[in-house]
């Protein structure tokens, strides 16, 4: 195995289930191979806001000096996306060596394909020389590959229902879930503005440092700015953050809650603050590319992630028409997600994604069908994302605006060879 390609192939050969929660497997192997950290650890779960979270924590780390080291999944284009060190991909011959320590220390155990790659991108930030590390939980918290590393702050972002199958059907059983990153006597951010009480619940239950919005720290803000104040620190007249969306200001929140918690360890200052929700970027999430037509990019895949985005997308103004592309899960709770965009958009075009987990965009179509109360709007299907994208171009005018959201797969399948330039009438976007 000569390539990361490679080796990813492997890994996903290693385990006949695409996910099995449990610690005990990562956790023997993570110890064969002496993983630790000997700087802070944040650890972001929550179903919802984890990204923003983590690239805000970043930004802000980064701008105060601090040599920081982040894992975020899933990618959108390439693997190395995923395990970044000062807000940059690391090299893939990097995770290669890493994964041949995973596969020299897993012996006969079987690890699924998150489990091994997690163990390696840990092993490349633990060796990384790093004054912070951030990492986000893949899939619930209590469970996922991510907490056999103790976190020294713990996020939990807004919590709603994905996953039930794995996780529960209930805010309150997926909290408890998600609650799982929690530690005894160190910090737990909660930045959900109406938590589920098992969170708060476990967090007393084990004597956590909890911090809850509305009691430990709050946000006001109006058209031009924003203030936050904590237990022991006030930012006023501050910006809105570079990342886009009315939800950004509860994630944005949280991330000044936490590093107001270690600021014993990680101190900022208030430019370091300011510089980095300014400079923050995050890819896919509420991003507008300008053009004609505009286009919007945004990996809401589950009910709470499309009505925040449905919300945004009204505040953008008036446009004579919207086409979506939309792909997604097989899995996932698709008939509100359809609901709460059918009004807006008046052209779909559903797509097919490269994986079996995915619905077909003709299973798609017809879910749509069933519900849309729209006699006045079309639909397509197409065999790719970029085959979508050039369709919905093909009938756009240059005023109309294109909104590509669902699965990480469809917003990584059109930004493949760059952000797309659109131009409308024409089948081919030209990247950048």
């Amino acid at each position: 195995m000569n390539t990361l390609e490679d080796w990813l192939a492997h890994a996903e050969r290693l385990h006949p289930k695409a996910i099995e929660l449990g610690l005990d497997r990562v956790r023997a192997v993570a110890e064969r191979m002496g993983l630790r950290f000997d700087c802070p650890v944040f650890t972001v779960a929550g179903t919802n806001g984890k990204g923003s979270t983590v690239a805000m924590l970043e930004a802000i780390l980064g701008e105060a000096g601090f040599r920081t080291g982040a894992y975020t999944s899933p990618h959108l284009v390439r693997f190395e996306e995923r395990c970044r060190v000062r807000g940059v991909p690391v090299d893939a011959s990097e995770l290669i060596a890493a994964c041949v320590d995973v596969e020299r220390a897993r012996g006969q155990i079987d690890l699924t394909y998150f489990e091994f790659t997690t163990l390696a991108i840990l092993r490349v930030l633990s060796r990384a020389g790093l004054d912070a590390v951030i990492l986000e939980v893949g899939l619930g918290g209590r469970l996922d590959a991510v907490n056999v590393i103790d976190a020294d702050c713990a996020v939990i972002t807004s919590i709603d229902i994905d996953h039930a199958e794995l996780l529960g059907d209930t805010r309150e059983q997926i909290g408890r879930e998600k609650a799982g990153i929690l530690r005894t006597g160190r910090p737990a951010i909660v930045s959900d503005p109406v938590p589920p009480q098992s969170v708060i619940d476990r967090a007393v239950e084990i004597g956590a440092d909890l911090w809850l919005p509305g009691r430990d720290y709050n946000f006001t803000g109006d058209r031009q700015q924003w203030a936050w104040a904590g237990r022991g620190r006030r930012y006023a007249g501050l910006a809105y953050p570079a990342l886009r969306g009315a939800n950004q200001l509860v994630n944005a929140s949280g991330v000044l809650a936490a590093l107001e918690a270690m600021r014993p360890r990680l101190p900022v200052t208030a430019q370091a603050v300011r510089n980095g929700l300014a400079l923050v970027e995050l890819p896919g999430r509420f991003q507008v590319v300008p053009g004609q037509p505009a286009l919007v990019l945004d990996v809401a895949h589950n009910p709470h992630a499309v009505a925040a985005l449905a919300l945004n997308l009204d505040a953008m103004g008036f446009y004579p028409a919207t086409h979506a592309v939309f792909g997604a899960m097989a899995d996932k709770d698709l008939a509100p997600m359809l609901q709460r965009m059918d009004p807006l958009v008046d052209r779909w075009c559903f797509t097919d994604l490269p994986t079996p987990r995915a619905a077909s965009g003709a299973a798609l179509r017809a879910a749509w069908q069933a519900l849309t109360q729209r006699g006045d709007a079309a639909a397509q299907v197409a065999a790719s994302p970029l085959e979508a994208l050039r369709a919905a171009a093909l009938a756009a005018t240059p005023t109309d605006r294109i909104v590509v959201f669902g699965s990480f797969y469809t917003v990584g399948g059109v930004l493949e060879h760059g952000i797309p330039r659109l131009q409308a009438g024409r089948p081919d976007p030209a990247e950048r």
